[in-house]
């Protein structure tokens, strides 16, 4: 879902208060969360000491940093992209994109009749093609973000509030793979790595079976990191849908002669995972 957002000159604040321009219904985000302002043809974001921090192209600010068009602003599990900045004494143009499914508030600036000076465009909607990748983009980054969040949640022993805050963004990444559309490796591995650790700490079998279904359909062998997760796992949770596994371990056997040694050395190691399933009780 993407909003077009409207930066005249000056301050425009994000946040969860009702008293930032742009107010956000998001538990990842502070009260008073950034601040962008746009003077003599400059947009400079600002993280006004938040939580969780404030991201551009995927890495961390801190204070204030200047930005450019195209930059992708991550604020909680909202991005916000710069597409223009006209001149001076012209605002900045933002499409603001919802980094999960589930619905944003956004609340826009109070609707008082715009003066002609404040030279305002509008945004149009974005490529199917670019759309795309800022979508796969902004996936892979709000998981870095949400990931944080989630880890510290099960450092300290709760996994229900860690499994909360990443469920409907591993669903995400489920739902794209079995409607047939491009999962990238490291989307994948993001995905299914904290599936495993889910696994572990709730003793939640499905998380399991979630990470053997993301790798069955990518007709690949899962990466060690998330392998070695998974052993963690089988040790932890009760029932695993051990069909699923043994037509996972079968898929790859298959595709042996065309594994290279290290993707074979995986594949052997999955097997073992396929002992374990088949050996509970």
């Amino acid at each position: 879902m993407q909003h077009d957002l409207e930066l005249p000159d000056g301050e425009f604040a994000v946040g969860r208060s009702a008293s930032c321009q742009l107010s956000l219904d998001d538990p990842l985000v502070s009260r008073r969360h950034a601040v962008f302002t746009v003077a003599a043809g400059v947009v400079v974001v600002e993280d006004l000491g938040s939580r969780n921090g404030v991201l551009v192209n995927g890495q961390k600010i801190e204070g204030r940093f200047k930005v450019a068009p195209g930059d992708k602003v991550l604020i909680g599990s909202q991005e916000l992209t710069l597409v223009e900045i006209l001149g001076e004494d012209v605002g900045g143009l933002l499409a603001a994109t919802a980094a999960r499914r589930r619905p944003v508030t956004l609340s826009r600036m109070p609707a008082e009749p715009i003066a002609e000076e404040h030279n305002i465009t509008k945004v149009g909607a974005l490529s199917p093609e670019v759309a795309n990748e800022l979508s796969i983009v902004r996936r892979i980054d709000g998981f870095r973000v949400l990931g944080s969040v989630a880890e510290k949640a099960l450092a300290m022993g709760r996994a229900d509030e860690a499994e909360r805050v990443l469920a409907t963004s591993l669903a995400e990444v489920l739902d794209s793979s079995r409607r047939g559309r491009v999962v990238p490796p490291a989307l994948a591995e993001q995905a299914t790595r904290f599936a495993a650790k889910l696994a572990t700490a709730t003793g939640k079998g499905s998380w399991v079976d979630y990470t053997i279904e993301i790798y069955a359909t990518l007709q690949r062998p899962a990466p060690a990191v998330v392998i070695d997760e998974l052993y963690g796992a089988f040790r932890k949770v009760g029932a695993v849908d051990v069909g699923k596994v043994k037509a996972y371990v079968e898929m790859l056997r298959g595709q042996l002669p065309s594994f290279g040694p290290a993707d074979r050395f995986l594949v052997q190691r999955i097997e073992g995972l396929e002992r374990l399933a088949t050996l509970r009780p």
